[in-house]
């Protein structure tokens, strides 16, 4: 209990000092700012997972393209999955987040710098609105991470992908590369409280969405995560 009192004063504490470098980032367009938020998101990230004792086993980094943007896709099985990724894929990258993060004081300054796309699940119109907002990004050159699960698993089994989530990546052409992700629920939603424990990280090869169905490309990735993560 206590590491997870002193790891929400952390938080809480942190985020205030990344003030200074807002200015900075504000300045800066298109790749350059990416790069700039890649780096402050890296550092803050990376000092949550070290004091939360998390350790991230990582394989598959050679299937990241160096030279362009792209969509990765995981599955999503606890909170800490969002600074695993942050912290541990050396290119800078946005997410697909519920619009109830949008909240957060300082972190959404960030969010919307870095390109994220804030989905309000219960407002159909503002969903396309941002999905549209999202493909322009990717064809900026910033990459953009989906959880298509749409929900935190929790240890439990990988939920069925939703195909809608994919639109960034079949309306952008960029490659589709899967992200397997094993272990990281036991961080905090295991027993309700922030502990140590091992992640394991897969990343697969990259996949071309021009060539085949929205349809299809949904089971093949949803199909290759199964696998990983439940061995099925």
């Amino acid at each position: 209990m206590l590491r997870t009192i002193i790891w929400f004063i952390h938080f809480g504490l942190v985020l205030p000092l990344t003030l200074p470098f807002l200015p900075g980032a504000k300045r800066r367009t298109h790749a350059a700012r990416y790069a700039y938020t890649q780096k402050v998101a890296h550092a803050w990230a990376n000092s949550l997972l070290r004091l939360a004792g998390v350790k991230v086993r990582m394989t598959g980094q050679e299937h990241i393209p160096a030279d362009q943007p792209v969509v990765f896709i995981a599955n999503h099985q606890g909170n800490f999955d969002v600074p695993i990724l942050l912290g541990k894929i050396d290119k800078p990258k946005a997410f697909i987040s519920k619009i109830e993060v949008n909240k957060i004081p300082i972190v959404n300054v960030w969010m919307n710098l870095m390109g994220c796309v804030m989905i309000d699940r219960k407002d159909r119109r503002q969903s396309l609105k941002a999905i549209r907002a999202g493909i322009d990004t990717i064809k900026d050159g910033q990459s953009m991470i989906i959880f298509p699960e749409g929900t935190r698993s929790k240890g439990g089994p990988v939920a069925e992908f939703k195909a809608g989530s994919f639109t960034l990546a079949t309306s952008s052409g960029a490659l589709v590369v899967p992200i397997a992700i094993s272990g990281s629920y036991r961080v905090m939603e295991e027993t309700g409280r922030i502990r140590p424990a091992t992640v394991d990280v897969t990343i697969l090869k990259p996949i071309d969405p021009t060539s085949m169905s929205q349809k299809e490309l949904v089971v093949l990735v949803e199909q290759q995560i199964k696998e990983i993560v439940e061995g099925v």
